[in-house]
């Protein structure tokens, strides 16, 4: 007989919280493969590679839905790697816009904080001033 896991035992092995593993149960990434008498979740060796794999994934980048996706992939090996780099481009796009926008904001912390060094004053802090005033738009 294969073994089972309970829900805390399968979490544990994946190295996962408890609460996580029910989200992935809610949104379909897994789901428990039996009940136990006393009406507990069973997962089996299955589910504990798929609730690796997703945190794998989710270590390099990949969404839940990229995971789920991923996860519903047909068997054709050629059909599997084409959407696999059809993921991991969307990814870097994504990754390509972030880096762009925090160094945009790093560019304007860096314009403030060479202001406030620069213009210092004892009774007001004008980078203050101009966010309260953009809170007031």
């Amino acid at each position: 007989m294969a073994r089972q896991f309970t829900i805390s035992q399968v979490a544990k092995s994946a190295k996962l919280p408890t609460t996580t593993v029910r989200y992935y149960e809610r949104v379909g990434l897994v789901e428990p493969d039996d009940r136990s008498a006393g009406n507990y979740r069973l997962y089996s060796e299955e589910s504990l590679r798929k609730l690796k794999f997703i945190r794998a994934a989710q270590a390099v980048g990949f969404t839940l839905d990229d995971i789920k996706a991923l996860l519903d992939r047909p068997d054709d090996q050629n059909s599997a790697c084409e959407d696999v780099q059809r993921l991991i481009e969307k990814r870097l796009s994504d990754i390509k816009q972030k880096l762009k926008d925090l160094r945009h904001v790093q560019r304007v912390l860096q314009t403030s904080l060479n202001q406030c060094r620069e213009f210092q004053s004892a009774e007001c802090c004008h980078v203050l001033k101009t966010l309260e005033a953009a809170a007031k738009k």
